[in-house]
């Protein structure tokens, strides 16, 4: 084996290396296992979506997680939904954490509130500019079981969107949630004229 060929693969080896410390997976539970709760959640247009979170890099960082809001393709506004940096207690101090996140939209707003293990968030409202029940909270896991996070940058984990229009009059919402469309763009590409997305931060 030649100098080039141990030097490329050595490369390869120090670069999957580096990868996997900066990879936090993340898989989710939707909803409440007590069927009749779900149709009461469903009858008042609530979304509840647990994520769970496992790398060896999580523990000792803080989580922060906030709010994009887009306007005709434009963002209007970021939010800080929770800061988990405003106090050690805060701290993660394992290699697994779980967030439950819910979402509420009725009467032209958006209710927003986070729950951890040492945490519940602040409530917090946003304006909508559509009809409450055209808008809906999708995730990014598509058919897949689970997703691969960046520590080190801002991530997407949740899209509330209203659908996006065909020309023949029907709408999707999954269309928009699972395309490769970066979260910025959506809007713009699929004609959506208001969306919000939610991200998360291990810092």
């Amino acid at each position: 084996m030649n100098t080039k060929i141990k030097l490329l693969l050595a490369f390869l080896v120090i670069s999957n290396i580096v990868f996997a410390q900066n990879v936090v997976k993340m898989t989710n539970n939707y909803g409440s296992e007590n069927s009749e709760i779900q149709d009461i959640i469903d009858f008042e247009n609530i979304f509840i979506e647990k994520l769970n979170f496992e790398s060896k890099e999580l523990n000792g960082k803080f989580i922060t997680i906030s709010i994009d809001e887009y306007r005709n393709g434009k963002l209007k506004q970021t939010s800080i939904l929770f800061d988990g940096s405003e106090s050690d207690y805060f701290k993660i101090s394992s290699d697994k954490e779980s967030l439950k996140f819910f979402f509420k939209m009725n009467d032209g707003k958006l209710k927003t509130y986070i729950r951890g293990q040492k945490f519940g968030s602040k409530k917090s409202f946003f304006k909508l500019f559509e009809e409450s029940e055209k808008y809906a909270l999708k995730d990014f896991f598509g058919s897949k079981t689970e997703l691969n996070l960046d520590i080190s940058k801002k991530n997407a984990v949740f899209a509330i969107i209203t659908p996006t229009i065909h020309k023949d009059g029907s709408g999707s919402y999954c269309e928009v949630a699972q395309s490769n469309i970066v979260a910025e763009k959506l809007g713009e590409h699929f004609n959506i004229p208001h969306y919000f997305i939610i991200n998360i931060e291990f810092k």
